[in-house]
């Protein structure tokens, strides 16, 4: 039997196991439509707090610069890309964008309320130099949580199904000698693995597809992108976090301490790669952090896909990341790895 054919045999054995599990298959589709329809329904209102974007450099706003800046309720988040902070004033994600000049110039999106009070409360701390104020008008529609949420969700239920989907059985598998059984033919190791990752991938892919396909219908999200490219980015994604798990997997022999670890690798992960909420107002130190995890250069390319049209280009250092990624967890995993338990 050939190489291919190997891994044929195993990649088809896994899938007919997973679609038997009628449970997991319910939960892997259940769960992100629930979540999707639950936050649009509490969230995509208005936001409680105003947000007002200043162009400088440096991560604290100079509060010295214009008594505006001294202004309670309203959260001010320091922006270096002129460019990135417009859109988001176009999008109602800024209240108002303000360069401290001199002279001080600002923007304001006429369609949003909020952006109107907040020019209000600009304009009174500025009373006495009004006249030097340059002000500029922006418009564009409001980008809902619904559309920007839905690839973190998607992408967080991508994560918990590639790590436990492929980490927490193949310990299963090691833990009741199937494993040592299959170290009887002449499949090896790198078979057995490049086998999980593309049944767990397409597994993923076309869940993740299905899903998405219904609540875009549903909800009308927001798409200015290629379907094509993020289709890429789910797959190559998908790829990285198998491979991750796999690492996890390859020489653990019991399933509670398989799920330990990889909850340990998973709550940071959705926590610090943007699933809930920006990490835009967060320290260098905390996104620096972030980019260790694939989900993170996943959703940083979906959301730039979905929401911002950009381009296969525009997201291949993303791509890359992720890329590099799975071939460091594919040769870690497949040099470690372990037949048996002991």
């Amino acid at each position: 039997m050939t190489m291919w054919r190997r891994i044929y045999a195993i990649f088809v054995g896994r899938n007919r196991e997973f679609l038997r599990d009628r449970a997991s298959l319910s939960w892997n589709l259940i769960l992100p439509v629930a979540l999707v329809f639950g936050l649009s329904f509490a969230f995509d209102g208005q936001r409680d707090e105003f947000t007002v974007g200043v162009l400088q450099s440096g991560t604290d706003v100079d509060t010295a610069a214009h008594p505006f800046f001294t202004t309670r309720y309203i959260d001010f988040v320091p922006y270096d890309d002129v460019d990135e902070a417009l859109l988001k004033v176009e999008r109602h994600q800024l209240d108002l964008l303000v360069d401290p000049g001199p002279p001080l110039r600002y923007w304001v999106n006429p369609e949003a309320a909020k952006g109107y009070f907040a020019e209000i409360a600009l304009l009174q701390s500025a009373s006495a130099d009004a006249d030097v104020l340059v002000k500029e008008q922006i418009s564009g529609d409001p980008i809902r949580y619904s559309d920007w949420v839905l690839p973190g969700i998607l992408g967080m239920n991508m994560m918990f199904s590639c790590l436990f989907g492929v980490g927490y059985v193949i310990v299963r598998y090691r833990k009741n000698g199937f494993l040592k059984r299959l170290r009887a033919t002449p499949l090896r190791a790198f078979e057995f693995i490049t086998a999980q990752i593309a049944s767990r991938m397409l597994l993923i892919m076309l869940i993740t597809s299905f899903v998405y396909t219904g609540t875009h219908l549903l909800l009308d999200t927001r798409m200015e992108g290629s379907y094509l490219t993020l289709f890429i980015i789910g797959a190559v994604g998908a790829i990285s976090m198998v491979s991750l798990g796999l690492i996890v997997s390859a020489r653990v022999t019991s399933e509670e301490l398989a799920g330990g670890l990889l909850n340990l690798i998973n709550w940071p992960m959705m926590m610090l790669s943007g699933v809930w909420f920006s990490l835009e107002g967060a320290g260098d130190t905390l996104r620096g952090i972030s980019q260790i995890f694939p989900l993170t250069h996943v959703l940083d390319a979906a959301r730039a896909v979905s929401l911002d049209g950009a381009t296969f280009v525009d997201v291949a250092p993303s791509l890359g990341a992720l890329i590099i990624q799975s071939i460091v967890f594919i040769a870690i995993g497949s040099a470690i790895f372990r037949w048996e338990q002991y």
